[in-house]
């Protein structure tokens, strides 16, 4: 055969390979595409609801400039220094929502700085913010068999923790590192009636959805002190704080994004109110 008749060949077999590259192109940049969409699909809920819960804060939270961070990082004069200079307009966030009990705020991580709620189901604020939005982020929740004024032996509170953004409850589980505890050993919590509750934290691990540890009625004071010790025994670390018969303790609670049934528990009891 002529190279002449082998010419029209060749070109005849770079124009086929230049097609099905053309179409591996097109449909490497549909799959990108379709990919990119999803993620913004995904990922636009947790920016929505961030950006939603900057306006509450914007509009309830007064601060005196003070860096937490400057705070003494031992004994209880960080518990004074460490509080002091937040605070919440309580009414401007019980127009924008009804069911506010509280704020609850720590000074690492500081992202946990949010307005509490309270309904009468669990399961109204999964996927409805504090104002009101349909989102992902949901709020932060007490249980509605707890008294709405932390009275209670034990107040259960409850948060998201969310695949993107760190938001809500996000990363509480900081605090399964015992070494964070350490030096971040206390959350607060501001209530309309004016007062302002620390809490050190004494426990904090990894448990089951259904385990003993969400128990929130005690028939006796033994019963009571049987769950505190029970709490210590789950937790990864122990802690040198008192919790006795007329203790008030706050049991935070949020998914691990590991298995379905295990919740990260993070409990503190209250050592001053004011």
């Amino acid at each position: 055969m002529s190279k002449r008749n082998r010419k029209p060949n060749r070109k005849k077999k770079n124009k086929t390979g230049n097609i099905i590259s053309t179409i591996i192109l097109i449909i490497a940049v549909c799959v990108f595409v379709v990919a990119a969409y999803q993620l913004l699909l995904n990922v636009l809920p947790y920016y929505q609801g961030g950006k939603d819960y900057d306006k509450v804060k914007a509009l309830a939270v007064q601060t005196d400039g003070t860096d937490d961070k400057d705070a003494k990082t031992s004994g209880e004069e960080q518990v004074g220094e460490a509080a002091s200079g937040f605070k919440v307009d309580f009414a401007t966030l019980l127009e924008m929502n009804p069911d506010t009990v509280a704020w609850i705020r720590f000074d690492e991580p500081s992202i946990i700085s949010y307005p509490v709620v309270k309904s009468q189901d669990n399961n109204e604020y999964l996927t409805k913010t504090f104002t009101a939005n349909d989102n992902k982020l949901g709020a932060i929740f007490v249980d509605k068999d707890c008294a709405s004024d932390f009275s209670g032996r034990n107040t259960l509170i409850y948060g998201h923790h969310l695949n993107y953004g760190g938001e809500m409850f996000s990363r509480l589980n900081e605090y399964a590192d015992e070494s964070f505890c350490k030096a971040h050993p206390y959350f607060y919590i501001y209530t309309p009636d004016g007062k302002t509750r620390t809490y050190q934290v004494f426990s904090a691990g990894v448990v089951k959805d259904m385990a003993d540890n969400y128990i929130l009625s005690y028939a006796t004071d033994e019963d009571f002190m049987k769950y505190i010790e029970l709490c210590r025994s789950t937790s990864n670390y122990a802690v040198d704080v008192e919790v006795n018969v007329q203790s008030k303790i706050v049991s935070l609670s949020t998914c691990t994004n590991v298995n379905e049934d295990e919740r990260f528990l993070l409990q503190g009891v209250l050592v001053e109110e004011k």
